[in-house]
């Protein structure tokens, strides 16, 4: 098995669109999504960054990791759609931490 440094691209974890897999599986497609969508949105809309959204943003990025942990685990088996939604919402998780504690480092 290759590893990739950033997703392992395991085709049964990967969406397919017309035969063509994605470049990286569902949960990291639902990461991207999900903080691409997150910077999007506070280009046109002011966000203040206070500690109940940095709570928040920590709370949204917890479903990815149990889902993962508990996979890696075998506790039971995700699904492409349980994986793109968790890693959606991590996504808009991380895109608020990341875009916090930028704002923190520069004041």
């Amino acid at each position: 098995m290759k590893i990739y440094p950033i997703c392992h691209r395991i085709p049964e974890r990967t969406f397919k669109i017309k035969g063509t897999y994605f470049p990286v599986c569902s949960r990291c497609t639902g990461i991207y999504i999900g903080a691409l969508i997150y910077y999007i949105l506070v280009y046109f809309f002011y966000v203040e960054y206070k500690l109940y959204l940095i709570l928040i943003a920590t709370l949204m990025v917890m479903p990815t990791f149990i889902d993962g942990f508990t996979q890696f685990l075998g506790y039971r088996t995700s699904n492409n759609q349980i994986r793109f939604i968790s890693g959606f919402f991590a996504g808009l998780g991380i895109a608020i931490l990341v875009k916090a504690f930028k704002i923190f480092i520069l004041t």
